[in-house]
């Protein structure tokens, strides 16, 4: 039964080879629009490629319906998808082409020019002319008519100026008063003004409760050197001390020793930060009156 089965395998086998050797054609058939069957003459015969046939198993071997080469046709689906992404790539570069367009409208040269000159001058200070209106007038020295005694009063200045360090010497504040002119155009003792006697007023200041000490702050001050300030007008007085009107800041150190006669080194550094002399003063009119004695700026 066997031997049978086997002839048979390999009868089927050579028919199949015969086959495979002789060329095939396949029948296409043409049809009509109504649906009708064509006649015979309309059969074309197409040739057809030589069938390959898988190798027969051996005998008592099982064949394997499903075949591993079907399953790689599968594969060139998968690269065609790469193609479709790629495209889209190219369109970043449509930016750069509108950026070109911004250089079209420069700006004005003649706006452009000043702008970076006149700033810079302003930050670095290099115009002359901004310095010069930023920089304060430096206070000049202490004036050239800086006089010491009496040798350029006038006479009723001079008679004035010796009775007041004689009554100062005295230390009697009391005999002041006569040589004090009242009203509002008359001595000066205070800037806010002074309410009440002008001797008490003199008293209330001084350390001593008594006067004693103005008059000496007086003495000291009339015994320095003076100024002549708007000579030559209506304006005209003579003042004691010359600090009250020159620079405080540019005094010499001979200058110093004859301030430090009236004042502290602490009383100068005030002085300094206030920007001028603020301690007492005297000032006599050319016709012998006295103008004030008051001390502040």
């Amino acid at each position: 039964m066997t031997a049978i089965r086997s002839l048979a395998r390999v009868s089927l086998a050579a028919g199949l080879l015969l086959s495979a050797s002789l060329p095939s054609h396949a029948f296409s058939q043409i049809g009509r629009q109504d649906g009708s069957a064509p006649d015979q003459d309309g059969v074309i015969s197409t040739p057809l490629p030589p069938l390959s046939l898988p190798p027969i198993p051996p005998a008592g071997e099982a064949q394997n319906e499903t075949r591993p080469a079907e399953a790689a046709p599968a594969a060139p689906t998968q690269e065609t998808a790469p193609p479709a992404t790629t495209p889209t790539a190219p369109a970043a570069p449509a930016a750069p082409a509108e950026t070109p367009a911004a250089p079209q409208t420069p700006a004005p040269p003649d706006a452009a020019e000043p702008a970076p000159d006149t700033t810079g001058d302003r930050e670095e200070g290099t115009d002359p002319a901004a310095s010069q209106a930023a920089t304060p007038t430096a206070p000049a020295g202490p004036p050239a008519d800086v006089f010491y005694g009496d040798a350029d009063l006038p006479a009723p200045v001079r008679t004035l100026r010796a009775k007041l360090l004689e009554i100062a010497k005295t230390g009697e504040i009391d005999k002041l008063r006569e040589f004090i002119e009242p009203g509002e155009d008359g001595t000066v003792l205070s800037f806010g003004g002074v309410e009440g006697d002008p001797i008490d007023y003199l008293k209330s200041i001084s350390g001593d409760g008594e006067g004693v000490e103005v008059m000496a702050i007086l003495l000291e001050v009339l015994q320095s050197g003076h100024t002549r300030n708007e000579p030559g007008t209506d304006n005209e007085i003579f003042v004691w001390p010359y600090f009250a009107g020159v620079a405080i800041d540019k005094l010499t150190k001979q200058q110093k020793v004859e301030l430090f006669e009236l004042v502290t080194a602490g009383d100068y550094q005030e002085m300094l930060g206030f920007g001028a002399y603020n301690f007492y003063r005297v000032g006599i009119s050319p016709d012998g009156k006295l103008q004030f004695f008051v001390a502040g700026d």
